[in-house]
């Protein structure tokens, strides 16, 4: 099979899929957000694409769409097609490096793009304006293409000398804004967590309730 990708070496693992049916610009969008990320990650990524829970960024072919307050007032959307079908190819990327003896998901993707392979002009039924007139015929002039695309998936070890310095520097600069995003969800959680816990203050109000509350014992019923 052919690839545009054109390093080559024991570093590298490939995989593709043909005939996919499904938006090439909304595939071109996907494989542009998990560019130089870990192979879990990637995943992480395209499975809350998938439950509508992040955005992704579309830089080309963006009229019409509105922007997304997570992406920074960016123009995005939720392509759910398309990551579904580039979660395939990159899982069967991460089998054919297993297969290989290589860990798949701790590999990062150095080259993932999708592109249009073919077109099939589709045709409305025949004779629906021509029915009833014992005639068969096209029923309209207006008419919905099918446009067929295909995915291209490389996996990498970061660490290969093979990797050009563009992708060396992308993929520490993905891995840096990875690492400062965990950080700032988890400084968020902690933050969420402290709100919720009790005061000190609303403690010993609590305390000093229940001990007014309570009833003093007489002597005499513990003796």
């Amino acid at each position: 099979m052919n690839y545009s990708f054109n390093l080559k070496g024991d570093d590298f693992v490939f995989a593709q899929s043909h005939d996919v049916n499904a938006s090439y610009k909304d595939l071109g969008a996907v494989c542009d957000s998990i560019r130089y990320l870990r192979a879990s990650d990637a995943l992480d990524v395209l499975d809350m694409v998938v439950h509508k829970e992040h955005a992704i960024l579309y830089r080309r072919h963006n009229k019409h769409m509105g922007s997304r307050h997570e992406l920074g007032g960016a123009k995005g959307g939720y392509p759910t097609r398309a990551a579904s079908e580039v979660i395939k190819t990159l899982s069967n990327a991460i089998a054919n490096a297993k297969n290989a003896g290589k860990s798949g998901e701790d590999m990062v993707i150095v080259c993932a793009s999708a592109n249009k392979t073919r077109i099939e002009r589709r045709y409305p039924s025949k004779g629906s304006l021509a029915w009833g007139r014992g005639m068969y015929g096209q029923s309209a002039i207006n008419h919905s293409d099918i446009e067929y695309a295909k995915i291209e998936i490389v996996l990498g070890n970061e660490y290969s000398n093979n990797l050009t310095k563009n992708m060396k520097y992308f993929i520490r600069k993905r891995n840096k804004q990875i690492n400062t995003e965990t950080e700032d969800k988890n400084r968020k959680e902690k933050a969420t967590a402290k709100k919720r816990l009790p005061k000190q203050a609303d403690k010993k109000k609590e305390i000093k309730a229940v001990a007014e509350s309570t009833p003093e014992i007489p002597a005499a019923q513990i003796a």
